[in-house]
């Protein structure tokens, strides 16, 4: 099966998505769309993806999960990110593929801008990928190289505090959080994020146009 473009198949991914990052307060990509910088001047991150319901072509995806790490040197628009991915152990051959294909950019659509951001993609592996929820916690455990937990920050009356109707990329209602946990030991990076920010997002991804 042929992933790289030009005949890359229709895919889907529906689910959540949890980041956490080394921003001090509640990160300012999100609002600005990667205009204003990182809280401190640069951006070093962490994401778990879990797949609720997704394709590619006739692959099956659902029931996967993916970690990403990602760092990014200044303004997040102008692009020279660093990526890695942690795909699902219980991937098929074919999913697993297909999922480097996404999340590389190379299967353009929604993460298509990977392929015109990342300048280094440092790879992806094989690893077993866990996301739970427990209660309002959201946890990702990649073996040892991520670990981490997020939660939502409450608000007024206890309810989520939720930025609505943005045009955020990884889509458009983000749930502010924070991390109770948020180890990375991975490709010589050794990151810390503990009490950091954090972001909750229901994805709705598709491609490749």
């Amino acid at each position: 099966m042929a992933l790289d473009v030009p005949g890359t198949p229709p895919w889907t991914l529906r689910g959540e998505l949890i980041l956490n990052c080394n921003c001090t307060v509640f990160c300012p990509c999100v609002v600005s769309l990667g205009q204003h910088p990182p809280t401190e001047g640069h951006c070093q991150a962490w994401s778990g993806v879990r797949i609720d319901q997704g394709s590619y072509g006739e692959v099956d995806l659902s029931g996967l999960n993916v970690g990403l790490m990602l760092e990014i040197p200044g303004l997040m628009a102008r692009g020279n990110w660093k990526a890695a991915a942690y795909i699902d152990e219980r991937a098929s051959d074919e999913a697993y593929e297909a999922l480097v294909a996404i999340f590389s950019g190379r299967a353009r659509g929604t993460t298509g801008l990977f392929g015109i951001l990342v300048s280094e993609f440092l790879g992806a592996e094989r690893a077993p990928v866990s996301y739970e929820n427990e209660g309002n916690a959201r946890r990702l455990m990649v073996g040892k190289k991520i670990q981490g937990e997020v939660v939502p920050v409450p608000g007024h009356g206890g309810k989520d505090i939720v930025v609505t109707n943005s045009e955020y990329w990884m889509g458009p209602d983000i749930t502010v959080a924070t991390a109770t946990k948020g180890r990375v030991r991975a490709f010589g990076r050794v990151w810390d994020f503990h009490g950091r920010s954090a972001e909750i997002c229901q994805i709705d991804w598709h491609g490749p146009s």
